[in-house]
């Protein structure tokens, strides 16, 4: 058999990436990602601040819900938000949809430190902290799935978890950045000073970060991936929503249960802790935030662990792992939380911060493995806002509402175990394997040519989604298809 072709593959099909270009999308997409954590890590932990400055006249036992239910209410734009830059990065590129992403949010985030007070414009106080979060949404709706599928198509195959894991790193040192500012102005500022005007320091800081990660973006390249695609097409041929839906319904389940379980626990851990620890537990405002910052601090060499080893024994088994060890150990952990003993409690944190390291070092790459390049931003973007929506923003809300309704502080495991669950059945059941496996869609990604002789010896295994693109034929659809050169489609046997 020839080294050049072999009746499926031929070496121009595979891509050689560039190391170097390969690490800048990683950073640049990483510091929008930093950019929109930090804005969350702000609104999570100035909850308390924020439910007293702009509702003021409700009972404060409910304060927190009206804040979380602000956060939670700017979630339902997300969706909206997916849906037309989804679909916007399929058509004209990735890189070009994540800069106009990144520049909306912060600007919205500017706009909140902005706002005047409730005690200044009355009831138009909230009506206009309701719109920028609405606003942050709807760009947010776009920036992460557009930033997983733009690292994901710049990388090798080999590598795409770790690399992938950078995201992760970005919303850890993002987050952390946003709690540790507003815990060290809550340790200067009085409680009162912050109330008056302390709480708008950290927004008016998020907008410049944000332009900086523009600078970055604008210097990124488009993905092979999509270049690839683009240059196959003959002529234009955008993929429809019905497509998307009537083609990848199954893809587009699977995703929305996966990122049940992995925002679930994202928001619980990152965004719900902080004002349990305080106001559920007692632990006082300061204690609560350090404990969850330093938390952070410990994840990050644990998700770049993850996502390494994810690359070497397989996603699927890591997440797996940490699924069953959720329903293990989220009893004990949390009980280890509610000790009221601050060594206890941090050991009960890093245990839940460590289980969700496996998904943030696993999940990144995994999720826009699902769907092939043609649909991949949009179909990733959409069922992921989702999915995000009903069951991730609303996390804080719900998990906050049934602590307050049922006076029981054990909730937040119950209902974190129950998710895991769900999701350790879609993960057995309907998940298949592909770390170090070319994309859907995709010929083979690799780092060096060396590897080239292993592909070409087995081509089978290089294009294993063939038998999708078989089937999506079969029953009349040509989805999946773009992106490839049609004549090598039909070479598969």
């Amino acid at each position: 058999m020839s080294r050049k072709q072999n009746g499926e593959i031929k070496i121009e099909d595979i891509t050689i990436v560039d190391t170097k270009l390969s690490k800048q999308s990683m950073i640049g997409t990483s510091l929008g990602n930093a950019m929109e954590w930090f804005d969350f890590g702000l609104y999570s932990y100035l909850a308390v601040t924020i439910g007293k400055v702009f509702f003021p006249e409700v009972d404060p036992s409910v304060q927190l819900i009206y804040a979380f239910a602000t956060f939670a209410v700017a979630f339902l734009a997300r969706p909206l938000g997916g849906l037309f830059f989804g679909m916007m990065g399929d058509r004209i590129g990735r890189k070009k949809v994540l800069t106009i992403t990144l520049v909306m949010m912060a600007l919205a985030t500017l706009a909140i430190g902005i706002i005047p007070s409730y005690g200044s414009i009355g009831i138009a106080a909230p009506i206009l902290l309701l719109i920028a979060r609405m606003v942050q949404g709807f760009s947010t709706g776009g920036e992460y799935a557009g930033a997983m599928t733009f690292i994901v198509e710049s990388t090798s195959d080999k590598k795409r978890s770790f690399m992938a894991s950078g995201l992760e790193v970005g919303t850890l040192v993002g987050f952390s950045a946003g709690a540790g500012l507003v815990t060290l102005l809550t340790f200067v500022l009085s409680s009162e000073t912050m109330i008056d005007w302390g709480w708008r320091i950290p927004f008016f800081i998020a907008a410049p970060l944000g332009f900086i990660g523009l600078y970055f973006r604008n210097h990124l390249e488009e993905t092979p991936a999509f270049k690839a695609m683009k240059k196959a097409e003959k002529e234009k041929n955008h993929t429809s929503l019905k497509e998307i839906f009537t083609s990848n319904w199954k893809q587009l389940l699977i995703c929305v249960g996966i990122v049940l379980f992995y925002n679930t626990m994202t928001y619980m851990v990152l965004t719900f802790m902080p004002s349990y620890l305080s106001v559920d537990l007692g632990y006082g405002e300061t204690k609560g935030l350090l404990l969850i910052l330093f938390v952070m601090i410990i994840m990050i060499p644990f998700v770049l662990g993850m996502g390494y080893w994810s690359d070497r024994i397989g996603g699927k088994r890591i997440i797996k792992g940490a699924l069953i060890g959720t329903l293990l150990l989220g009893i004990p952990a949390f009980m280890m939380v509610g000790t009221g003993n601050t060594l206890i409690a941090l050991l009960g944190l890093i245990i839940l911060g460590c289980l969700l390291t496996a998904f943030q070092g696993s999940l990144p790459a995994m999720l826009p493995s699902l769907f092939f390049t043609n649909v991949r931003y949009g179909s990733l973007a959409i069922t992921y806002n989702i999915s995000t929506t009903i069951f991730g923003g609303t996390t804080p809300l719900i998990v906050a509402w049934l602590v307050s309704a049922t006076k029981n502080s054990m909730v937040p495991a119950y209902y974190l175990m129950t998710v895991c669950l769900i999701g350790l059945i879609v993960v057995v059941l309907f998940v298949k394997e592909t770390a170090g496996r070319s994309l859907r869609g995709s010929f083979p990604a690799v780092e060096n040519a060396s590897e080239i002789d292993e592909i070409l010896k087995n081509p089978h295994e290089a294009l294993w989604w063939k038998e999708e693109v078989k089937e999506k034929k079969v029953n009349g659809s040509n989805e999946g298809v773009t992106g490839i050169q049609q004549e090598k489609v039909k070479n598969i046997r």
